[in-house]
C-alpha cells in the first residue's frame, strides 16, 4: 500500500536476569517498527531452550500465560519482516535445533548473499532444512563443526558466510551476540542492575529502564556465560559499512545507533542540509508522516518557513481492510493519510519526505494536497534519488520498479504532479558524520557501490536489479 522499503528485523537479549523472556517481550515491543510480520521469543534455564513463536504483532503473540511457558534468565526475541524466505509460521525465528552438543536457538537481523552455493553445499553434505530462511545455514554450519567451543563453532561458521549479520545465538548456559566485520547492521549493548541486554536499537533499553553501555564494534563476538563477558574479534578487519538507511527511515527517531548517534537529530541535520542545497520560496513546509517528520523540522529551521502538520496519519489501520464497493479516489492512501484543508489551503506547500520508490504515493500524496486547496506543491527529499536494491537485508523493489533508475528528477517530478522536486545529495546526506570523521556507511541503494560482492554461484540473486 505504501511507497516505502519494508523494514528488515529486530533482535533482543536478555542474560542473567529472572525476568528474562518477560524483558524480551518488551524489547521487541519497542522494535515492532522492524518487523510486523512475525515474533518469537526463545529463553534456556540452564538445563532446556523453551520456544514460543507466532505470525503477527508482538502483543497478539504473547499473553502473560506464553510467557510463563519460557523460564529461564536468558531470552533472545526476534521480530520479523521477511528479507529472504516466504511468510510462514515455519520462516518466524528464533530459530531452533537439537545437534550432537544439545540444544541452540538463533535470531538474525540482516542477510546473506551466498546463500544459494552454502545452502547446496549442505544439502549435498545430507543436512535437512526446515525452513526456507537464510538464518538457517549458519545454524548448520555450526552443527558440523568439529570446534568444541560454542563461539569457535560459531566464528567457524560465519567465516563461511558473506553478507550483513547481527545476531543472537543462545545454548542452555550462555548467550552470543555478534555483528559481522563490516558493521552493516545495528546492534547495543546494555546493562540492567547484574543483567545484560543486547538489542539492535536502544529504544528497546529505554523501555525496560537499562543503561546503554555502548554499540558492539563491527566484528566482535561478545560471549554472556557464567565466567562472565568476553568479548573477541575473530574475523579478519574489513572497512566498515553501516546501512545509511538506518538513520534515513527504519530506526525510531529516539534511538542512537552506530556510535551513539540519535536519530532524529541527525534527521533534522538532513532536513537542514536539504533546504540549503534545494530552497525555495514557500508559505508552510509539512512532513509525510512520521519518517519524514525530523527532516521537515530541520528543513523548516534553516529555511525560516513555518511548520505545519498538514497531513494526519491513522496509526490504527490493521492487517486487512474491506475497501467501500464505490470507488474513493486514492482510497489505500486516505486509509493512513488525511490532508489538513484549512491548513493547506491556498499556501505554497514544501513536502518532505525520507525518499521517493516507486512514486505512486508521492503521485497521490500531492493530489490529496492539491484537492485541499493548496496553491504550489514542492517535493523535498531526505534521501537520495534511490536507484539499486539492498542485498543485505531490507526488502527492496527490484531495479526496473525503482521509479529513480529508471527517470531522470525532473521526469520524476512531472509523474508525481509536484511544481519542484529536488533529493538531498549523497555528499549532503554524509555531511552530518564528517566532524567526526566517521561517514564509513553503506549507500548502495544510492550509489550502486556495494561493499559485499556476489559470489559467482549465487549471481543469480542479481537479477533483483531488472532490466
Amino acid at each position: 500500500m505504501f511507497d516505502k522499503f519494508n523494514e528488515e528485523c529486530g533482535i533482543v537479549g536478555i542474560y542473567g536476569n529472572p525476568e528474562a523472556s518477560n524483558l524480551a517481550y518488551l524489547g521487541l515491543h519497542a522494535l515492532q517498527h522492524r518487523g510486523q510480520e512475525s515474533a518469537g521469543i526463545a529463553s534456556a534455564d540452564g538445563r532446556s531452550i523453551y520456544l514460543e513463536k507466532g505470525m503477527g504483532l508482538v502483543v497478539d503473540i504473547f499473553s502473560e500465560g506464553t510467557i510463563k511457558k519460557l523460564p529461564g534468565k536468558i531470552a533472545i526475541g526476534h521480530n520479523r519482516y521477511s528479507t529472504t524466505g516466504e511468510s510462514h509460521l515455519k520462516n518466524a525465528q528464533p530459530c531452533t535445533v537439537e545437534y550432537s552438543r544439545g540444544p541452540l536457538a538463533l535470531a538474525h537481523n540482516g542477510n546473506l548473499v551466498n546463500i544459494s552455493f552454502l545452502r547446496s553445499e549442505l544439502e549435498a553434505y545430507g543436512s535437512i532444512f526446515s525452513s526456507t530462511m537464510d538464518s538457517e545455514v549458519i545454524v548448520h554450519l555450526i552443527a558440523q563443526s568439529k570446534e568444541f567451543k560454542l563461539k569457535d563453532q560459531l566464528s567457524e561458521a560465519l567465516h563461511r558466510v558473506q553478507g550483513a549479520y547481527s545476531l543472537l545465538i543462545m545454548s542452555e548456559k550462555e548467550m552470543i551476540a555478534v555483528r559481522d566485520p563490516r558493521g552493516i547492521r545495528p546492534l547495543s549493548l546494555g546493562k540492567l542492575k547484574d543483567s545484560y541486554v543486547v538489542v539492535s536499537e536502544s529504544c528497546a533499553m529505554d523501555l525496560i529502564e537499562a543503561e546503554y553501555i555502548r554499540d558492539l564494534k563491527p566484528g566482535e563476538m561478545m560471549v554472556f556465560d557464567q565466567s562472565g563477558v568476553n568479548s573477541y574479534f575473530p574475523f579478519p578487519a574489513q572497512k566498515e559499512a553501516a546501512c545509511i538507511f538506518e538513520f534515513i527511515y527504519f530506526s525510531r527517531p529516539d534511538s542512537s545507533i552506530f556510535g551513539d548517534r540519535n536519530v532524529h537529530e541527525v534527521r533534522k541535520e538532513f532536513g537542514r542540509i536539504l533546504a540549503q542545497e534545494s530552497p525555495v520560496e514557500a508559505d508552510l513546509v509539512i512532513p509525510v508522516p512520521d519518517s519524514g517528520i525530523s527532516a521537515a523540522m530541520g528543513y523548516s529551521e534553516a529555511s525560516k518557513t513555518p511548520f505545519e502538520m498538514g497531513l494526519i496519519r491513522n496509526h490504527y489501520i490493521g492487517r486487512t481492510f474491506i475497501e467501500p464497493q464505490a470507488s474513493i479516489r486514492h482510497f489505500g492512501v486516505k486509509l493512513k493519510l488525511n490532508a489538513m484543508k484549512n491548513v493547506l489551503e491556498g499556501k505554497r506547500v514544501v513536502v518532505v519526505d525520507d525518499s521517493i520508490v516507486r512514486g505512486t504515493t508521492s503521485r497521490k500524496i500531492i493530489k490529496m494536497i492539491r484537492a485541499s486547496g493548496a496553491k504550489e506543491v514542492h517535493m523535498r527529499v531526505s534521501a537520495p534519488p534511490t536507484m539499486n536494491p539492498c542485498f543485505y537485508g531490507i526488502d527492496t523493489p527490484t531495479r526496473k520498479e525503482l521509479i529513480a533508475a529508471t527517470h531522470t528528477v525532473d521526469e520524476i517530478c512531472s509523474y508525481i504532479t509536484a511544481d519542484s522536486l529536488a533529493y538531498i545529495s549523497i555528499e549532503g546526506l554524509k555531511k552530518p558524520f564528517q566532524e567526526g570523521g566517521r561517514d564509513h556507511f553503506c549507500d548502495a541503494c544510492f550509489s550502486g557501490d556495494y561493499p559485499i560482492k556476489f559470489p559467482k554461484m549465487d549471481m543469480r540473486q542479481l537479477s533483483l536489479f531488472g532490466e
